[in-house]
């Protein structure tokens, strides 16, 4: 393998030269003999490392076409292995959803041509995971139904574990949590059946928790997160990882024992995965002890990227917001029977509109007695009366005449007959 120790060291000091002398070796057809395929093999990975490290999209995806016509010449396995490490070159790139998308639509329809099913399946399901990321869902299900047919008719229990996995994380993204929780359990009822990798199991522990934490079960939740995060510390998913220890900090928040957000941010987890991600959770976890709006929106204003780019996060921070700012507007209007939407406001500090439009919400849940006079611009509120223990009475001897009168039509049917 000289040539390709050569091109190695040229990439250190010539990277265009070392281009070159990658290309040279892929030029020509290799040969069947093991040390001329693996030769190959490590110039196209060298090569496509290079473009990746250089962000040049256009040539690694030109690149991974020309591959696919020279990949008979390897055994089926290797062929996988080899076109999933090819697509996996683009991850780290930035803003390449859409080529990522291309590019394995292209090896699946090769795939499709050479009868190679295993590696189809596992294609389509990386696609069905760029789907997902890509907020395609209604092209991600369409394809789940089709793969899960034939997937369960080989019974391929890793694949369909995968598979039943993506399904419930579409449905949850599409707010369907029931069908989300039932794709859920028919995976963890798969992978019962078969060894699942540490990031399966991890990828099944978080996806629990995300809907134990729909269900506003927080403390099962947290449970589920600290076995998510320990699966991807292991396997070296820092992304994952922190996002894992991201909602973990969060069920904490949202079951008010925000005194151990510090004692988790303390942990060798959170020095290990630090950052503004966990910043932004300790921001919020303060202006949550504090019960402060101000401080709320601070914090969402000095964190907007990474508490509103995951769904998840977004949508409990929100409902945080929104239960803090009805326990303050209780509060403010506790010593009123009349008061004006506008000095209301002056005291929560928000602007008049959002006021009333919380306070009408508000009042159609029940969560506040009173009236919204629009005409004087102000909110009446109404003394909570007691509940008339006589409609109870009444209704409960309503009710026993009601049985009477059916005992009575029951004896004389009796007698009839």
């Amino acid at each position: 393998m000289g040539r390709l120790d050569d091109a190695k060291e040229l990439q250190k000091t010539n990277p265009a030269a070392a281009e070159a002398a990658y290309k040279a070796i892929l030029s020509s057809r290799p040969e069947t003999n093991d040390v001329a395929l693996k030769e190959y093999e490590l110039a196209l990975m060298a090569l496509g490392e290079l473009y990746r490290d250089g962000r040049r999209t256009a040539e690694l995806a030109e690149l991974v076409k020309e591959t696919l016509a020279v990949l008979n010449a390897f055994a089926k396995s290797k062929t996988s292995k080899l076109v999933r490490q090819m697509i996996d070159l683009f991850t780290t790139i930035p803003d390449t959803l859409d080529i990522q998308v291309a590019i394995t639509k292209s090896c699946i329809e090769w795939a499709v041509a050479e009868r190679r099913s295993f590696l189809r399946q596992s294609l389509e399901t990386r696609l069905i995971a760029l789907y997902l990321e890509k907020n395609a869902y209604k092209d991600a299900t369409d394809l789940i139904n089709t793969l899960l047919k034939e997937i369960k008719r080989l019974d391929d229990k890793m694949v369909l574990v995968e598979v039943q996995l993506l399904e419930s994380r579409a449905y949850h993204a599409l707010r369907n949590i029931p069908k989300s929780r039932a794709s859920l359990s028919s995976a963890r009822t798969s992978a019962n059946a078969v060894y699942c990798p540490p990031l399966t199991q991890a990828g099944l522990d978080m996806q629990s928790g995300i809907l134990h934490a729909e269900e506003k079960d927080f403390n099962t939740a947290y449970s589920y997160f600290i076995e998510a995060m320990e699966g991807y510390h292991t396997q070296e998913e820092t992304k994952k990882a922190t996002n894992a220890l991201k909602y973990m900090l969060l069920c904490r928040i949202m079951e008010n024992q925000t005194d151990e957000v510090n004692q988790i941010l303390e942990g060798k987890h959170a020095i290990k995965y630090a950052g503004r991600d966990l910043e932004a959770m300790r921001a919020i976890a303060n202006a949550h002890t504090a019960k402060s709006l101000a401080d709320f929106e601070q914090a969402h204003n000095n964190y907007k990227e990474e508490l509103t780019s995951d769904r998840f996060i977004n949508s409990h921070s929100m409902d945080l917001y929104d239960n803090l700012l009805q326990q303050n507007l209780l509060r403010v209007i506790e010593p009123f029977s009349r008061v004006e939407i506008s000095h209301i406001a002056s005291l929560v500090k928000l602007d008049a509109p959002q006021v009333e439009r919380k306070l009408s919400r508000m009042i159609l849940d029940k969560r506040l007695s009173g009236v919204l006079d629009e005409g004087e611009g102000c909110l009446i509120v109404f003394e909570e009366t007691g509940r008339d223990k006589s409609y109870d009475a009444a209704i409960e001897t309503i009710k026993k005449l009601s049985d009477v009168v059916e005992v009575l039509y029951t004896n004389q049917a009796a007698l009839l007959d």
